[in-house]
């Protein structure tokens, strides 16, 4: 581990690390949201003690907003960019010195087009959105079916198992593997990756957490220089070799994207199929809905997405002054919007709390942001939710909880670690049919 990475950890996420826990201390609630163990397990009381202090909040480290309207007019508003350090009111000393000691590329850092503003993220987001066009997700549908039916034809029926490990995690690392030409055999390695990399996505994450995750760092940037020069002697039919074959960008924009493409296409989808697993068994009149009117699987995954989102916030920082809301945001400042929050407005979701598979507007949920920023693989995610948690359901019909599941302890990438379940009798279930 490089001496200086301590350096970078303090100025990025141990200054806010401490001003976050000093205020959780006191009491505040964006601070035990954002930084402490309950915003991690059981978010959704702290949002709507938040959402009663206002539409637009001053916090201990930034702006918030909790409402949909505003969610999304943010998030298509061109006078904001993504996050920075800059705009988490860290000392200027302090951003000199994380500028000072790069990382290698990564999907928080740029040149990732998460973390970038056009017209650098249009370069960057062009080449790679072929791969996620309607008609390249359709072609994907037959490897989702043939990944998803090995996986259950591999659980022992009758018995138990947990259902992260063995299932939500395997279907969306098994797709993204395949689109980016990686072997089989490292599926295990990157699952390792992304389970040491994701804390990075939150903000001030302990010493431990970032030197795991750095470490992890450096060990895909290696794997990548050696996978990418393997695609130039011989590039095959996925993605990633046709960006390298393309010559379009730079071996640091190639990583960066790659890294990108591995984490939001892994993360958001195991989520996703964990956090529906829990609703329905939870909600046992809505499985049973979706057992007599197969047709509302589509909805029902919205549904899904709106009321327990994979993905809980996202930030942006003003580039010009302005006024929100009769208040005065000045540029550099941040507004940190809770997708999670907006997903559960009143005002736009009747009975926000209550899990309805055949709720009319689900789709007008936040969960893949919205504007230049949305979500590439959402059609893809949706496509893998899909067929996994129906044909899941179709194939172990008495599924049930074996114990508590346990909650990954990270506030922005909302799910689960671990979900022990018994499977029950397996069932000679037709094949679910992806709409």
């Amino acid at each position: 581990m490089k001496p200086h990475y301590w350096f970078r950890w303090l100025s990025v996420q141990g200054a806010p690390r401490l001003v976050l826990r000093a205020q959780a201390r006191r009491g505040d609630p964006f601070a035990e949201l954002v930084g402490g163990p309950t915003g991690c397990s059981d978010p959704y009381p702290l949002i709507e003690q938040l959402r009663g202090k206002g539409k637009f909040i001053r916090t201990s480290i930034s702006w918030a907003t909790f409402d949909h309207e505003l969610c999304r007019a943010i998030l298509r508003d061109n006078r904001f960019g993504v996050r920075t350090t800059e705009s988490f009111n860290i000392p200027k000393p302090m951003q000199k010195l994380a500028e000072r000691f790069p990382l290698p590329p990564n999907p928080v850092e740029p040149p990732s087009m998460l973390v970038i503003d056009p017209p650098e993220h249009s370069l960057m987001r062009k080449p790679v959105a072929s791969a996620f066009t309607p008609r390249a997700i359709r072609r994907l549908r037959d490897r989702v079916e043939s990944v998803t039916t090995e996986l259950l034809g591999a659980l022992p029926s009758g018995g138990s198992t947990d259902l992260i490990e063995s299932f939500a995690a395997q279907v969306p690392i098994a797709i993204i593997s395949e689109m980016l030409g990686f072997p089989d055999e490292d599926k295990a390695m990157f699952l390792d990756w992304g389970d040491r990399m994701t804390p990075l996505l939150d903000l001030g994450i302990s010493w431990r957490a970032h030197r795991r995750a750095l470490r992890s760092m450096e060990v895909m940037n290696d794997y990548l220089d050696r996978h990418i020069e393997r695609l130039r002697r011989e590039p095959g039919e996925d993605i990633l070799s046709s960006l390298v074959t393309a010559g379009e960008l730079d071996d640091n924009a190639l990583k960066a994207s790659a890294s990108l493409l591995m984490g939001a296409g892994f993360e958001t989808t195991v989520n996703l199929i964990g956090n529906g697993v829990v609703q329905l068994l939870s909600h046992p009149d809505q499985l049973e809905r979706l057992r007599t009117e197969p047709e509302l699987w589509p909805n029902a995954v919205e549904e899904i997405l709106r009321i327990d989102s994979p993905v809980q916030t996202t930030a942006r920082t003003a580039l010009t002054d302005m006024e929100i809301e009769g208040v005065r945001v000045r540029k550099g400042n941040t507004v940190v919007l809770s997708l999670a929050g907006a997903n559960r407005d009143a005002a736009v979701f009747s009975d926000p709390e209550r899990f309805d598979v055949g709720r009319e507007n689900a789709k007008d949920h936040l969960s893949f942001s919205s504007g230049v920023h949305v979500c590439l693989g959402a059609s893809l995610a949706r496509m893998e939710g899909v067929y996994a948690l129906q044909a899941l359901f179709d194939r172990f019909p008495d599924l049930r909880l074996d114990g508590t599941p346990q909650r990954r302890e990270l506030f922005t990438l909302h799910g689960y670690e671990r979900m022990p379940v018994r499977l029950g009798r397996r069932a000679t279930a037709p094949e679910p049919t992806v709409v």
